[in-house]
């Protein structure tokens, strides 16, 4: 995920990071997406911004399948995909799911919340049902703050160790995945989607570098930062993969 903020996955986080969320996406790599997609299964699903943004860039008819823990989060997401879109929810262990009937798996900031084997699991899955994958904003490892501070580089390295925690593979997840995804023959396209957030984003950067501070105190609670910084542009980098059979 791209921060850890206090307020979890709430909707209304979900909701101000739409926006940028939207901008970063490689859109080009839709064009590479079988063209006949009638089941989607899209995992963590949020509040269904994947469903918005996608939905429409696919031919019709489309039956959504949105998985999350969050049963409110599961709740908007239905209500919010456009009409003319079929949708079910299930609450679900997004990494051992049967998606024997499904033409397409998406997901938006999840990899890097995975780990080893859970990755395994996924990729076993679209393999074993030659289902193509489109897994989206995954952190890289790297956030450029400006103006920059001499305490960056240690801010980066705490957050990226916290993204670790419990096994998760956070920075290397879109590596790993890839390398899974080739091992078993299949062709792997990955792109840049970085937020590019400027003034126009000042409450997203804020809430962001708050997240970004705390989870990097909460592994190197040594870390000294400068007081009252204001941060007036931020670029947080991600990966976007595409693997198909």
């Amino acid at each position: 995920m791209t921060t850890v903020d206090s307020s979890g996955y709430a909707p209304e986080w979900l909701k101000l990071r739409e926006p940028a969320d939207t901008a970063a996406r490689a859109a080009d790599l839709v064009a590479l997406l079988p063209r006949s997609p009638a089941v989607i299964r899209d995992l963590g699903c949020g509040t269904g911004a994947m469903g918005r943004w996608l939905s429409g860039r696919l031919p019709k008819p489309q039956r959504w399948i949105l998985h999350d823990q969050d049963p409110r989060l599961l709740e908007i997401a239905a209500r919010s995909l456009p009409p003319g879109v079929s949708v079910e929810t299930q609450q679900a262990d997004v990494t051992r799911l049967d998606i024997s009937d499904t033409s397409l798996v998406t997901a938006s900031a999840l990899l890097d919340l995975l780990a080893k084997e859970e990755i395994q699991r996924l990729v076993q899955s679209c393999v074993d049902a030659q289902c193509p994958a489109f897994l989206t904003l995954s952190v890289t490892g790297s956030a450029h703050l400006t103006p920059a501070d001499a305490v960056d580089e240690a801010l980066n390295e705490a957050f990226n160790n916290h993204q670790r925690r419990d096994g998760k593979l956070g920075p290397e997840a879109v590596a790993f995945t890839a390398a899974e995804f080739q091992r078993h023959g299949w062709t792997v396209h990955t792109r840049p989607s970085p937020w590019r957030l400027g003034p126009e984003h000042r409450e997203l950067i804020d809430t962001w570098y708050r997240g970004f501070v705390a989870a990097a105190q909460e592994q190197d609670p040594t870390l000294a930062l400068p007081e009252d910084r204001q941060i007036t542009e931020v670029t947080v980098h991600h990966q976007d993969l595409l693997a198909l059979p």
